[in-house]
């Protein structure tokens, strides 16, 4: 919603910028409409679209990057989770009480980042409502500590769980590292201020545009195509930096596959 939001004013934003270059071109005198003058308005316009076509090339680049390490980071994290469930298993019924906090702890991260998606069912998990999408959660950094200690505090009896202790340590060590990838992920490449920036850049651009357009049907509509362009092109930036949220959204559907492993 706040992304559509934000292209529908990116879209105002535009459209209010070429307007008024249509109406500042009707209170200029002729002598400031001459073809010469017109000629270096089109050179320092296209000096300008050249340089943000530049700018949201990159940006758009930029987030996508960001965006796919997060979509793989994510999807690691959940195989992790899974490989360290399958490691304690292996171990045997001492193991049991840490699986269950593990169950939790997956469990939590769904529902927290997931809010709006079916909560998970048949396993018991910290309350979530005032947890935040993205970054690190102190009740479920605990939960997931917990679970670290406990296999830590494992006492094998016999040389094969011993090796499978050993496994399982350097599982969940694997574990905590993506957790912190994940958690780090959250750092999107973009800055408001340079969102900022760009826009008004933009703006300029289409102020541009609108002291030079004929008045005819034809170019008021090639206008609006490349105002719902552009627009269209920050929606997407702007979609891509909420990881979890939004139409781009990275999808719930590796960790719940993570979740239905532990509870068979």
């Amino acid at each position: 919603m706040a992304e559509a939001l934000a292209a529908f004013l990116f879209c105002a934003l535009m459209s209010g910028s070429a307007i008024f270059g249509v109406k500042l071109r009707d209170w200029l005198s002729e002598e400031h409409l001459s073809e010469r003058t017109l000629e270096a308005i089109r050179l320092v316009t296209s000096l300008l679209v050249t340089f943000a076509a530049l700018v949201l090339s990159l940006q758009l680049s930029s987030v996508k990057g960001a965006f796919d390490t997060a979509y793989r980071d994510r999807n690691a994290d959940a195989a992790q989770l899974a490989q360290l469930d399958e490691c304690l298993r292996g171990y045997g019924a001492e193991a049991d009480s840490i699986r269950l906090d593990l169950r939790s702890y997956t469990a939590g991260v769904i529902a927290s980042t997931w809010p709006n998606e079916q909560k998970p069912a048949g396993v018991s998990y910290p309350e979530t409502a005032a947890m935040a999408r993205e970054g690190a959660d102190p009740s479920l950094g605990a939960l997931i500590v917990r679970v670290g200690r406990a296999i830590n505090g494992l006492a094998p009896a016999d040389t094969f769980h011993v090796n499978v202790a050993t496994e399982c340590r350097s599982v969940y060590q694997q574990v905590q590292q993506r957790r912190w990838a994940v958690i780090e992920d959250v750092r999107g490449p973009v800055s408001p201020l340079f969102t900022s920036v760009l826009t008004f850049w933009l703006m300029l651009v289409f102020l541009s545009f609108g002291l030079q357009i004929p008045r005819r049907r034809l170019a008021a509509i090639v206008l609006a195509i490349g105002i719902v362009s552009i627009s269209t092109v920050m929606f997407v930036i702007t979609d891509l930096e909420s990881h979890y949220a939004g139409l781009f959204g990275i999808s719930s559907a590796s960790m719940r596959g993570a979740l239905a492993g532990m509870l068979h």
